[in-house]
């Protein structure tokens, strides 16, 4: 992999470390913010996907929908197939505590479950990427 790709994909994979890193810390503590770290859950999917799919050469649209760009991922790596689900269920937290109208934001079981999801799908993206050099 050339030098000006694997910055690109590190790149993606910084943004979505520290997203999961931000969920943490905004959840943490007396005064949590749980509607903003709920986001940042869909955000490390969302990131560690697109850094995936850079490192295949896949195109994608600028999108949130994480059910698409799962499926891009699923055309390069059937393992894939079994993140759908979950992509399904964060997907909406792409905005769905993020404007005002929507005043109560998530439990804290939802949050935690979320996530827990974000997690386990970053860390099986990371997975299957070679160490960035």
């Amino acid at each position: 992999m050339d030098q000006a790709k694997t910055e690109q994909v590190r790149s993606w994979l910084v943004k979505a470390g520290h997203d999961v890193a931000s969920a943490r810390k905004l959840a943490d503590g007396d005064n949590p913010i749980l509607d903003t770290a709920i986001y940042h859950c869909q955000q490390t999917v969302e990131k560690a996907l697109k850094g995936y799919l850079v490192y295949c050469d896949q195109p994608f649209d600028k999108t949130h929908d994480l059910e698409i760009l799962t499926r891009q991922a699923v055309s390069r790596n059937a393992g894939f197939a079994e993140w759908l689900e979950t992509a399904l269920e964060l997907t909406p937290y792409a905005t769905l505590y993020r404007y005002p109208g929507v005043e109560e934001g998530p439990e804290r079981e939802e949050f935690e479950q979320a996530y827990a999801q974000a997690l386990a799908f970053y860390d099986f993206v990371l997975s299957l990427l070679p160490a960035l050099k």
